[in-house]
């Protein structure tokens, strides 16, 4: 039987595309078990953006095969400057699996750095890693098509960075040498800050206004050295400077004309409570509806349109007053799934964007409906508070460095701690923790 490190081209037709049309992409993925068979479950989510909509495609799979039933989804959400594609589904890999090269998209939409035509590349490794047990999950994210700042307004775009396995997740530019992209110049009026997945905008001229390619690449790196084993026992040593694997985020920075203020609340968006803080991690379960409320306001602009990166089983609702809801109901093939959601206010008329946040979704299980409430930023929170029922398992891998055995004190102190650092990402106070199980590393 061959190793998992093995190479499989994988072929990613677009979805919906038409000349100077294509507007980025993300790809990732979760590996859910392996089978008797030695097969590899996993879980794609696969995001496609263009300008227009006209056609459907579809994804071949390539030395691999779908998992037929209910659970493959696409969803078409139509927005007003762009058309995006979601798909999630589930297939079987045999044991030699490692994705190495994915095409998407025709060519990209007219932009200042001259980029033409789209790629983009996964890179995927389903060894046993030695810390976790269980095969390396990438970094989980997602972006909307296109986000858009005045030329005279300074604003940081940070991006979801969420890692499953708590890796250390960096970002970088797409490389032309790994053909990761054809055309991979940097955009000149942002700067990259690696560790932290930042993007950030300085005010410039009125000559740089326009659009702009932005093709990145997330990796996540282990931050203790590791070893991966493969199906028929190899094994490969990966150090603190490995990637253990990459995925694209591509999208497009407009850069308008200056706006009159760039004071968030008079021209430009400002969000509001009980909108979620950007990075928050909420939590539901299979077949519950999680809600997500979004209020803003801009007193010079009228709030017009919440952009947002759908999901499938998403339904948005529009309140009125500059409020809007999101609600999701995963279904089973998202068990053990993160889900990222991005999200960002629009004015109408002008178009001016709020800032960009982002959340995760993890999903676990439970036979009871129920409602989480949002994370709410540090601006005070309304008087009235969402009553909560909340029955989901959820699992949970921690490291901890210790130089002596840890007593039961020692536990109950992390288990509150841990408890605590929970409800403040919008768990509800009455949680109950307990350790499964501590496996000391040598």
């Amino acid at each position: 039987m061959r190793g998992i490190s093995g190479l499989l081209l994988l072929l990613l037709l677009p979805v919906c595309s038409s000349q100077g049309d294509y507007m980025g992409t993300v790809l990732t993925y979760t590996p859910k078990n392996t089978n008797a068979d030695g097969t590899i479950s996993v879980v794609h989510q696969f995001n496609w953006n263009y300008r227009w909509c006209f056609t459907d495609g579809y994804w071949p799979c390539i030395n691999c095969t779908f998992v037929q039933g209910p659970d493959h989804f696409r969803s078409v959400y139509i927005g007003t400057d762009f058309c995006q594609f979601k798909e999630t589904f589930s297939t079987l890999y045999s044991s030699s699996f490692g994705i190495q090269n994915g095409y998407v998209g025709y060519a990209w939409i007219s932009n200042i750095n001259n980029v033409t035509d789209g790629t983009a590349w996964i890179n995927v490794d389903l060894r046993n890693r030695s810390d976790t047990g269980r095969a390396n999950t990438p970094p989980q994210t997602n972006i909307l098509p296109e986000v858009r700042v005045p030329s005279n307004c300074q604003r940081d775009f940070r991006l979801l960075a969420f890692d499953p396995d708590g890796d250390d997740v960096k970002c970088r530019y797409g490389l032309s040498s790994q053909s990761e992209c054809y055309q991979c110049t940097p955009v000149s009026v942002l700067s990259l800050s690696s560790s932290s997945c930042t993007l950030s905008f300085s005010p410039t001229s009125s000559s740089n206004e326009g659009s702009y390619v932005v093709q990145l690449v997330m990796e996540d790196f282990p931050r203790q050295t590791i070893t991966l084993t493969d199906t028929n026992g190899t094994q490969t040593t990966r150090t603190v400077n490995d990637a253990l694997s990459k995925i694209p985020v591509q999208f497009v920075v407009t850069v308008d004309a200056a706006a009159p203020s760039c004071t968030e609340g008079l021209y430009l968006p400002r969000f509001l409570p009980p909108t979620p803080a950007n990075g928050a991690q909420l939590f539901t379960a299979v077949n519950q509806t999680l809600e997500i409320s979004i209020s803003a306001e801009a007193n010079n602009s009228q709030i017009g349109d919440l952009l947002f990166s759908k999901q499938y089983n998403m339904i948005q609702t529009t309140l009125g007053n500059g409020s809007f809801s999101l609600r999701f109901t995963p279904s089973g093939i998202s068990e053990g799934v993160s889900h990222s959601i991005c999200f960002a206010v629009q004015t109408s008329g002008t178009k001016y964007h709020s800032e960009l946040r982002c959340v995760t979704v993890s999903v676990g299980i439970t036979n009871t409906t129920t409602t989480l409430p949002p994370t709410t930023t540090t601006t005070p929170a309304p008087t009235t508070t969402p009553s909560v029922s909340v029955s989901s398992v959820v699992f949970l891998a921690m490291r901890i460095s210790t130089s002596s055995p840890l007593s039961a004190a020692d536990t109950d102190v992390i288990i509150q701690q841990l408890k605590d650092k929970l409800v403040q990402q919008g768990l509800p106070p009455d949680i109950a923790l307990r350790i499964l199980n501590i496996d000391a590393l040598p």
